[in-house]
């Protein structure tokens, strides 16, 4: 009897973590490296430069007048996370419509496990309307804590950081009740606070590499 309780105890755990990988709970943020510059509401956002798989090099600040957008929203994503690829067609959307309004969108992958092509491949396949750029040893993911795939930040135009979490509230778009990032954003473009500046983003977390490695 105690041995089959036994089983049955480690059955149960093992449905347990594998119903927490496909619903994508958030890991609790995990402290920055001493000296790292961490992302931080009302403070300025960290810079960046990063290449794209096609070579391009891009920075989240441009830094010359007259050419930072409204807004920027910063997102790290993954190729290969059920909750990232779930939120795909929800990305390109809110991309399409908030282009127009000088909206910048930004993709970062940081997972050590995704390669440059498969970055790339993954990308087009989705039609996504933004650059993806590679994040090598995860030192921008460092940068912002981000934790998670998909997890989202907006920078206003001066480079301030006004919200950072998800995306909205559910995986399944049935389930949508908050759309934070688009409410973040029409707060951002009319001047005013976003009615929730951190929401708790949930999704795979990041493979990082190991320090030292």
């Amino acid at each position: 009897m105690v041995r089959k309780s036994i089983v049955s105890s480690l059955a149960v755990g093992a449905v347990v973590l594998s119903a927490t990988a496909l619903t994508g709970i958030a890991a609790p943020p995990q402290p920055a490296a001493p000296g790292t510059m961490v992302a931080a509401i009302g403070k300025p956002a960290p810079n960046f430069t990063l290449t794209s798989p096609q070579g391009q090099t891009l920075s989240v600040d441009t830094q010359r007048k007259g050419e930072r957008a409204k807004a920027t929203v910063v997102m790290f994503v993954a190729t290969q996370c059920p909750v990232s690829n779930a939120y795909n067609e929800r990305m390109v959307k809110l991309a399409q419509e908030y282009s127009p309004k000088d909206v910048r969108f930004i993709g970062i992958n940081s997972n050590k496990q995704e390669s440059i092509e498969e970055v790339a491949k993954h990308a087009k396949e989705h039609n996504f309307p933004f650059p993806v750029l590679i994040d090598v040893g995860n030192v921008i993911a460092d940068r912002y804590n981000a934790q998670v795939t998909p997890q989202v930040y907006v920078i206003d135009q001066q480079g301030i950081l006004r919200y950072m979490g998800r995306i909205d509230n559910s995986q399944d778009v049935i389930g949508i009740k908050s759309q934070d990032l688009r409410a973040a954003l029409d707060a951002v473009l009319a001047g005013r606070t976003p009615p929730a500046t951190e929401t708790r983003a949930f999704g795979c977390s990041i493979k990082r590499m190991e320090k030292g490695s």
